[in-house]
């Protein structure tokens, strides 16, 4: 039944406006970066910057160590997505695959899993990451991330194992390889669509994490980009907000890059897992 034009009109009209309420924080991140102090203290903000300074960026930069922050974000979030696709991809296949009451509950286990709020896994995390040693580490911090994005990566990547049909894996058995093989092999690499979105996907999420790096990471020089921004709001609340906005804005860039680059990925695994096979 084809839309009528009023209501086209109305839902353009909706995704317009939820769009302009999407970059707004944006749009004034991007424009406060370049303000020089004296229209950051103005009575009437503007838009676009009268006069726009790098000097901003050039604060930044000197008062924090932004690179080496970066860098900690940077293997944290790499290791993070490399660790939980490789665990996440022969689960999903399981998972996929064997259509079992255990296979079920894993995949409902998974569900439930992302309600649960930061605050009822810190305390857990940090006794076990304290008996390991690695509290006050980027490992340990890898270890949380893969931890908290196995369970969305594991049901993104069972989408896609269901999008690969079965009869080839069959016909690789047939041929005498095995599930190892045929996984390798066969399913694979018709699943690297879906392995780089996923990988891409945990990257983004562990490169804007907050809250666990804030309470595992207690050294400066571990500390990842996200912790090290707050160091701009002094001890009483106020924050020098140019080189504030400068670094958010740099720190913002690459999660825009990458998502920008993976969203229809994304959007078809998400799609293709809720297709039933």
């Amino acid at each position: 039944m084809r839309t009528s034009r009023p209501a086209r009109i109305g839902q353009y009209t909706a995704l317009l406006a939820y769009l302009v309420f999407l970059a707004f924080p944006f749009l004034w991140l991007l424009s406060t970066a370049f303000k020089p102090p004296r229209e950051l203290g103005s009575l009437h903000p503007t838009w676009i910057p009268r006069d726009p300074t790098l000097d901003n960026f050039r604060q930044a930069f000197d008062e924090q160590p932004l690179l080496h922050a970066a860098l900690n974000s940077l293997i944290a979030a790499l290791g993070a997505a490399v660790i939980a696709v490789l665990i996440a991809t022969p689960m999903a296949y399981v998972v996929a695959r064997r259509r079992t009451r255990l296979a079920k509950a894993v995949t409902g286990w998974v569900v439930v899993s992302q309600a649960f709020p930061f605050v009822l896994l810190i305390i857990p995390l940090f006794l076990v990451l304290k008996n390991l040693r690695l509290i006050n580490s980027v490992p340990g911090l890898v270890l949380v991330y893969v931890v908290w994005a196995l369970p969305f990566a594991l049901w993104m990547l069972a989408g896609y194992v269901r999008a690969v049909p079965p009869e080839l894996e069959e016909a690789a058995a047939v041929d005498g390889a095995g599930r190892v093989r045929t996984l390798v092999s066969v399913t694979a690499p018709l699943l690297a669509p879906g392995i780089v979105a996923t990988g891409l996907f945990a990257f983004i999420t562990a490169w804007n994490e907050f809250f666990f790096a804030l309470v595992l990471l207690k050294t400066p020089e571990k500390q990842t980009l996200p912790v090290v921004l707050t160091h701009f709001i002094g001890a009483e609340g106020v924050a020098d907000l140019g080189p504030l906005a400068a670094a958010a804005f740099l720190a913002t860039l690459p999660s825009l890059v990458v998502f920008a680059l993976i969203q229809r990925r994304i959007t078809g695994g998400m799609l293709t897992g809720a297709v039933k096979s």
